[in-house]
């Protein structure tokens, strides 16, 4: 098995996914996490370009999240649409990668994703409030490359 196989195990993803429905309960925002080996880029391009590629910006709101890990290279990163960035300080994710860097050096990466989706979700529900209309515009599964 791969790294990234190897990365969470079914019942992490599954209370990763979980921690993504409860967050989303809250906001009209979308999280999403997508795990890979590597990447030659910087990491926030490298989430930049996945985010794109998993249409992450075609959200009504603009208002889509991505948590990027590459397992090999020990980086992570937080990726918000311009819905959100448009509206937030520059520091605005500063809370949350702390959190999960906090939980990332301790080897607990799940609870480390988990800590940053709920503090994701609950940073977003001050800007992008859940609304009765809302639909779930975007996958809650773990992507993986």
């Amino acid at each position: 098995m791969s790294l990234v196989e190897d990365f969470l195990t079914l019942e992490q993803e599954q209370q990763i996914v979980a921690a993504i429905r409860r967050a989303e309960k809250t906001t009209s925002g979308e999280i999403r996490v997508h795990i890979e080996k590597h990447t030659d880029k910087d990491v926030l391009e490298r989430a930049a370009e996945v985010f794109h590629w998993l249409k992450m910006d075609n959200t009504i709101q603009r208002n889509g999240v991505l948590i990027y890990v590459a397992v090999e290279d020990h980086r992570f990163a937080i990726c918000g649409d311009k819905g959100i960035n448009e509206i937030v300080n520059n520091d605005f994710w500063e809370d949350t990668k702390n959190t999960m860097a906090t939980q990332f050096k301790k080897g607990d990466f799940t609870q480390g994703l988990i800590d940053g989706i709920l503090l994701a979700g609950e940073q977003l529900q001050h800007y992008f409030p859940w609304d009765h209309g809302d639909t779930n515009e975007l996958a809650d599964e773990i992507s993986k490359g």
